[in-house]
């Protein structure tokens, strides 16, 4: 007997039909983007916060090639997309979840054209990718302070026991 597939998965939107079923999430949408590859505390309670400023919550991950442009390390990502993309759809926080290979997410900010930018409170707001375009059509960006100081890299160095790197709290 076959299994159907769990419920979160349907969270799940291939790029050329995020417009489509953006428009069918209840206002204010906020969005949100980053590679969540480890999921850990601060994550989660990043997203927590985001989603509360809103009705609904959109998370862009970066594919795969676009993790590895970034410079985390040749091995990262740790977590192929197709995983990234079910832990993030199983979160009660998350409505919605997409992908994009570019550098930035602007293409998928675009698409959806959110009410609500978030990242997290590394990023200034002037330097957050589609800021001026959401402000542009009336929404806010906010910049949410991390709460926990996790980071994929210092668990990561951590597992790896490299020792001068503090680890993870």
């Amino acid at each position: 007997m076959a299994l159907m597939p769990p419920d979160f998965e349907a969270k799940i939107c291939p790029p050329e039909a995020l417009a489509e079923r953006v428009a069918a999430l209840p206002s204010s949408r906020v969005f949100t983007n980053g590679c969540f590859d480890i999921l850990h505390r601060g994550h989660v309670t990043c997203l927590a916060r985001a989603r509360a400023l809103g009705a609904s919550l959109i998370v862009a991950l970066n594919t795969d090639a676009s993790v590895r442009r970034l410079g985390k390390g040749t091995d990262r990502p740790i977590n192929p997309l197709a995983d990234r993309l079910a832990v993030m759809a199983a979160l009660g926080s998350v409505d919605l979840v997409t992908w994009f290979d570019e550098d930035t997410p602007l293409n998928a900010i675009l698409a959806c054209r959110p009410e609500v930018l978030v990242k997290g409170g590394d990023w200034p707001i002037e330097s957050i990718v589609g800021a001026s375009e959401v402000m542009a059509w009336g929404g806010q960006v906010h910049a949410i302070a991390f709460e926990h100081q996790r980071s994929t890299t210092r668990l990561l160095d951590t597992i790896r026991g490299r020792p001068d790197t503090p680890p993870a709290e």
